[in-house]
């Protein structure tokens, strides 16, 4: 289980940026022929190819963050969330690697107005990446929901007060101490002055 919080967020944060970024560059690559040209060459981002797990990239983003300002309860909800969002993740990314041509023949109709492909669809490594980053976030998600119970709690009104120290000197009824108990009497050294004392030997 992972124990503290701020190790959780960290790896969330990591994974969500990597399933973000994994999921820019091309998955998808074939070719098409169109009336005016023989070959045409198709691309297809994980963005397009895989819509949801961008989307679920972002959302893993967000319940990282949620998880450094919520309370108990919600935090484990932004824990589950981002499990969740991993599980997508790694849905989508199976979807495309079991069928890429649904997706290079919608990216094809769009780019050149026809549907059929000239040649196989070429995978690149992208969508293995996503499917590992996605399944790291559910791991990562689900020992940080073990090791919740045990993160220390947020705000000031955890905070320990120090306990006010003992008080010098006499202290009244009103559990004050006493002013001027250590002070001097003016009109006492007054007197033992009239009496030719030294007031200070009594000090």
């Amino acid at each position: 289980m992972i124990r503290t919080r701020s190790r959780a967020v960290v790896l969330l944060l990591a994974l969500g940026g990597a399933t973000f970024g994994v999921s820019a560059p091309v998955w998808l690559r074939t070719t098409v022929a169109t009336a005016l040209e023989p070959e045409v060459a198709v691309e297809v981002a994980g963005t397009s190819a895989a819509p949801v797990v961008s989307a679920a990239a972002f959302v893993t983003l967000a319940c990282a963050l949620a998880t450094t300002l919520a309370g108990r309860v919600a935090r484990r909800l932004a824990l589950v969330v981002a499990g969740l969002a991993g599980l997508a993740v790694v849905a989508g990314t199976v979807a495309v690697l079991r069928d890429p041509a649904g997706p290079a023949v919608a990216a094809a109709a769009d780019a050149a107005g026809v549907t059929e492909l000239t040649a196989p669809v070429d995978l690149t490594p992208w969508p293995w990446l996503a499917l590992v980053t996605g399944a790291a976030i559910v791991v990562v998600a689900v020992l940080a929901t073990l090791g919740a119970g045990r993160w220390s709690a947020t705000g000031g009104r955890h905070e320990r007060v120090p306990a006010a120290g003992p008080v010098d000197g006499p202290v009244d009824g009103s559990g004050q101490a006493a002013a001027g108990a250590d002070e001097a009497d003016p009109q006492a050294d007054w007197d033992a002055l009239s009496r030719g004392t030294d007031p200070s030997s009594d000090r």
